[in-house]
C-alpha cells in the first residue's frame, strides 16, 4: 500500500492536471493498475484509445492521466497506472455500474479480447487529495 501511494505522489508531482480537477473542491481519485497478459498492452492501449476513454466521459468519469513504468522491473510493457476523479465516491460507483452495463463496452471489451484476455488483474485504490496538494 505503502508503495502505491508513494508512486501516485511522484506521478501527481510530475502531471499537470486539467483545471476542473484542480480546482473542483471535494473530489474522490481512484488509481488504478493493470496487469497484462504476456504480449497484450498494445491491445490494451488500443481499446483505451478507441473505446474506454470515450466511455468513462460518456459516464462521467474525469481522466487525469495515464503513467506506465520506466523500468522493466517496475513491469514496463506489462503495467499501465491512471487515474480517474470523481465528484465523490458514490458517483465513482454509480459510473463503474453503468460503465459496466454499457452494451458498447460489452462489445468492445468482447472484440479486444477474440484472441484472449488482455488484463490479468487489476488494482483500485480510491484517494482524497490532503489539504496541502495543488490537486483537490
Amino acid at each position: 500500500m505503502r508503495g502505491i501511494l508513494v508512486r501516485l505522489i511522484v506521478l501527481v508531482a510530475m502531471t499537470s492536471v486539467t483545471a476542473s480537477a484542480a480546482d473542483a473542491p471535494g473530489k474522490v481519485f481512484e488509481m488504478r493498475t493493470y496487469y497484462t497478459a504476456p504480449g497484450k498492452m498494445d491491445d490494451l492501449h488500443k481499446r483505451f484509445r478507441e473505446h474506454t476513454c470515450e466511455l468513462f466521459k460518456k459516464h462521467g468519469m474525469e481522466l487525469v492521466g495515464f503513467w506506465e513504468p520506466v523500468d522493466e522491473k517496475s513491469g514496463k510493457g506489462e503495467k499501465m497506472v491512471y487515474i480517474l476523479a470523481y465528484p465523490s465516491r458514490e458517483a465513482a460507483t454509480a459510473s463503474w455500474k453503468a460503465f459496466g452495463a454499457d452494451p458498447v463496452w460489452q462489445k468492445a471489451r468482447e472484440a479486444s479480447e477474440k484472441n484472449g484476455k488482455i488484463v490479468t488483474k487489476v488494482e483500485s485504490v480510491f484517494l482524497n487529495s490532503l489539504d496541502y496538494s495543488p490537486i483537490k
